[in-house]
């Protein structure tokens, strides 16, 4: 009679071991939301709370029990975390052990002034704090970045200012010889002009050569972005079309008026205008203009561009 009560007792034993396995390693089907926040120092109790009111898991005594014989219960790791169905228990562990946090992204557009890039970071509702750091026009880089949730937006301009720094630098190492540009800072300005004047990647090594040779044969930029800086100091968008009277603005930033680059960048250039202002085409071009397309037609002669200046007001028509 015992010896059948041992045996009894052993299967008892082993069939609720083998439903606890189950319910440990079987994959579930998540219910409610999958993603939960983990704040710093909470206990294992409370994190296996958080998890089943997700509906995450629906046995938080036994998450507990599991960490603990695991020995990953000391190791559960504050942040955000999001769960894909199907996932076991176990497995929901071993993620916030290991600290496997969830990533947002951030992008900051190609083309756009400092202020404008500092307005995007400050509306992500997603990062903490506010920006203290000093940045100047062009120190940027336009690209996407990642964060947890609660980072601070200090974080990303840091990234995006350590990201442009090395984009310069590379670029520098590895330009043209002869360019008429004396500093990183001249490469950044030429980049940043390029930037705005085109967005086809196929063109920015044509609209670069433009700028150099005028610059090595001593003229005038005139280059409307320029124009469009100094009339809205890179705050905002001008939302029209320039005047000539426009063209007569009394600023360093007014290429029409100025000989050379302007003091500051214009925007935040991205690696391609940097590469092309590092790296111009080889070519003649003293003239670009619209095509109407959404190109340009370039030219190497003052009756050629005035002929493509022609044909743009035709197709404009």
């Amino acid at each position: 009679m015992l010896r059948k009560l041992l045996i009894l007792g052993l299967v008892v034993i082993l069939l609720v071991g083998w439903q606890i396995r189950n319910f440990v390693y079987q994959p579930q089907i998540i219910r409610g939301e999958n993603n939960i926040i983990i704040n710093k120092g909470a206990s294992t109790a409370s994190v296996a709370n958080e998890l089943a009111n997700a509906g995450i898991i629906d046995k938080p005594l036994l998450f507990r029990l599991a960490a603990r014989i695991s020995g990953m219960d000391k190791k559960l790791k504050a942040g955000e975390y999001i769960f894909d169905s199907p996932i076991s228990m176990y497995q929901v562990i071993q993620k916030i052990a290991n600290g496997e946090v969830s990533y947002r992204k951030i992008t900051l557009p190609e083309g756009l002034t400092t202020q404008q890039m500092l307005e995007l970071i400050e509306d992500e509702k997603m990062l903490s704090g506010e920006i203290t750091m000093t940045v100047k026009e062009g120190e940027l880089l336009p690209e996407t970045y990642t964060f947890t949730r609660g980072d601070s937006k200090n974080s990303i301009v840091l990234q995006a200012k350590l990201a442009m720094l090395e984009a310069i630098n590379q670029a520098w190492d590895n330009k043209q010889d002869e360019l008429p540009i004396k500093n990183k800072k001249e490469l950044l300005i030429l980049a940043s002009i390029i930037e705005k004047e085109t967005a086809i990647d196929a063109e920015r090594g044509l609209v670069a050569s433009v700028f150099v040779n005028r610059l090595l044969k001593g003229m005038k930029l005139q280059t409307d972005p320029t124009v469009i800086y100094a009339l809205t100091n890179g705050k905002t968008a001008l939302g029209r079309a320039l005047s000539r009277k426009d063209l007569q603005i009394d600023s360093p930033f007014n290429t029409y008026k100025y000989y050379g680059l302007p003091p500051t960048p214009i925007c935040n250039p991205g690696k391609a205008s940097i590469e092309a202002a590092a790296n111009p085409e080889f070519s003649d071009f003293l003239f670009f203009v619209a095509d109407g397309k959404g190109g340009h037609n370039f030219a190497s002669s003052l009756k050629q561009h005035n002929n493509n200046v022609k044909n743009w007001k035709k197709n404009k028509k």
